[in-house]
């Protein structure tokens, strides 16, 4: 069973002020409402890992499983038997960035859980541009 979710999003912000965002965890609570807080052992980089905490308190595993610093990184969260992989990339495009978010459910259940954790990423994605651009 899997689910699959991706967006597209142009913003006015650089590709370095995007990543900026996306490599502080400490950051991600700011711009992303399902998130209430994400504490990282080591350096944003790849193989680190370490908690974050969903929105209601839910704890789960998430280890960086790709970094290429400025511009890509992919993260994986364990919640039971569901694997969420969530690939971030932005790149320079005329007049600003493209941020691209690709959500990816695997296990029992995916098809009723996907759209449940991809419920907020339009927020979480417009709330990233805008702090990036300053607003």
């Amino acid at each position: 069973m899997s689910f699959e979710y991706s967006r597209t999003v142009t913003t006015s912000a650089t590709a370095h002020d995007v990543w900026k965002l996306w490599s502080d965890p400490g950051s991600w609570h700011c711009w992303d409402p399902s998130v209430e807080s994400v504490a990282l052992e080591g350096h944003f980089a790849e193989g680190a890992a370490g908690t974050m905490v969903l929105a209601g308190g839910i704890e789960v595993p998430v280890t960086l499983e790709l970094v290429e610093p400025g511009a890509r990184y992919l993260d994986r969260l364990e919640m039971g038997d569901l694997r969420i992989h969530v690939d971030h990339v932005v790149k320079d495009a005329a007049g600003g960035a493209e941020v691209t978010v690709s959500t990816y459910v695997t296990g029992p259940g995916a098809e009723d859980i996907g759209p449940m954790v991809t419920a907020d990423a339009p927020k979480a994605m417009d709330a990233l541009c805008a702090m990036a651009e300053g607003r």
